[in-house]
């Protein structure tokens, strides 16, 4: 079967959009993605990228930047539309699967004549997190920019499509009680990590040495405030005395680092803190392995009661227990795995209480650590939360 995926973004990286591919895939079908050219790279119109046929198509900055403005006016869907169609029909697609909703009215404006299968793939809940975003809370954006809006037309295209892809079972349970669709039509494919992480990669010596003498506490990902940085970082002076060699160690970036830097520099704990900034991909397992516990200490809100971080299955899969704090999703998986410990969002005592009772118990450490391995090798693999995914294109077969 012609899978068309439809991606309104630049190609590669997109480790989500990869693994579903590949794995269609293995199971015979062919795969080609639409993507956007947003600043003329050197890179082929036509590609392929691991079996992937990849077709770029040129969108302006300009034009791109519209898409934030998608669903108050049409002109970013008017102007993929023409795009989109070129691709459906020089690819003689069979059937469309959307990565996420920005794009999705350009392909069901097109699909009145087309009639193809939609599956509708929602990565996050775009409505509940846009309202975090600082253009959107913005004077322009709260006048030009409107999460209820988003919402309506999420929920109609959810109607209209033949299967809806979510990545949490508290997604699937939220739409299902919003939208009122069958369970049948909505499937569950987490951002789980794929085997070749836990079991192909280099140790850097120059991090394990860093960090060969330190108690570890680990965040990876975006570091927002949402995500709950701030906390972590206020959690330590209630740790210090208590672990002598504690050492928070925060690898990635956003606009709220220089927030992070003062606050560790107000509670004058420099030397109990690394901000790394962005780092490699390549060195996520260094820091994992140099580590002894991984936090995601996210605030609750629909958006993060709804999806999961994909560090708690990377920090899994290399052995650490985990803290997560009280969001949906995260805290079911904890109490699931039974590999760690739930915390109290926004509430650094209660995150260092978490850390502390770890830190203290080295058989209960050794628990979690047992649990955490054997969740993501027996569970919470790629290549065994993907099933539902390939379900969809048997069904459709």
């Amino acid at each position: 079967m012609k899978i068309g995926m439809i991606l309104d973004d630049q190609f590669p990286p997109d480790p989500r959009v990869v693994n579903e591919a590949v794995s269609l895939i293995k199971e015979g079908h062919e795969i080609f993605l639409f993507c956007l050219d947003l600043d003329g790279t050197k890179l082929p119109k036509e590609d392929l990228h691991s079996g992937i046929n990849i077709r770029r198509y040129k969108c302006g900055k300009f034009v791109y930047k519209l898409s934030a403005l998608a669903y108050t006016l049409p002109i970013y869907h008017l102007l993929l539309k023409a795009k989109i169609k070129d691709f459906l029909e020089k690819n003689n697609i069979q059937i469309i699967h959307i990565h996420d909703m920005k794009v999705a009215r350009s392909v069901f404006w097109l699909n009145r004549d087309k009639k193809l299968r939609i599956v509708l793939d929602l990565h996050e809940n775009r409505p509940e997190i846009m309202k975090y975003y600082s253009h959107v809370k913005s004077l322009m954006g709260r006048i030009l920019i409107h999460p209820k809006l988003w919402k309506k037309y999420e929920y109609k295209y959810i109607r209209m499509a033949d299967y809806v892809i979510v990545v949490t079972n508290s997604a699937k349970k939220y739409y299902q009680k919003e939208v009122g669709i069958s369970e049948n039509k909505i499937k569950v494919v987490p951002n789980t990590i794929r085997k070749v992480f836990y079991t192909e990669y280099s140790i850097s010596q120059r991090i394990e040495e860093r960090y060969k003498n330190d108690f570890v506490i680990l965040y990876l990902g975006e570091t927002g405030l949402r995500r709950g940085t701030l906390d972590l970082i206020r959690s330590i002076p209630l740790l210090i005395n208590h672990i002598p060699n504690i050492k928070l160690v925060i690898v990635g970036k956003s606009k709220d680092d220089f927030i992070l830097k003062k606050e560790t520099k107000k509670l004058n704990i420099q030397q109990y803190v690394d901000l790394t900034g962005w780092q490699p991909f390549k060195l996520f397992q260094s820091y994992i392995s140099s580590s002894k516990i991984g936090c995601s200490p996210l605030h609750k809100n629909i958006h993060h009661d709804t999806t999961y971080a994909n560090k708690i299955f990377q920090y899994s899969s290399l052995a650490l227990p985990i803290i997560v704090s009280d969001s949906t999703a995260q805290k079911e998986i904890v109490e699931e795995l039974k590999n760690g410990l739930v915390h109290k969002e926004k509430d650094p005592k209660s995150i260092a209480e978490a850390i502390k009772k770890i830190y203290n118990n080295q058989e209960l450490y050794n628990k979690m650590s047992a649990n955490s391995v054997r969740g993501i090798r027996e569970k919470y693999n790629w290549e065994q939360t993907s099933k539902e995914l390939k379900s969809i294109y048997k069904k459709s077969n």
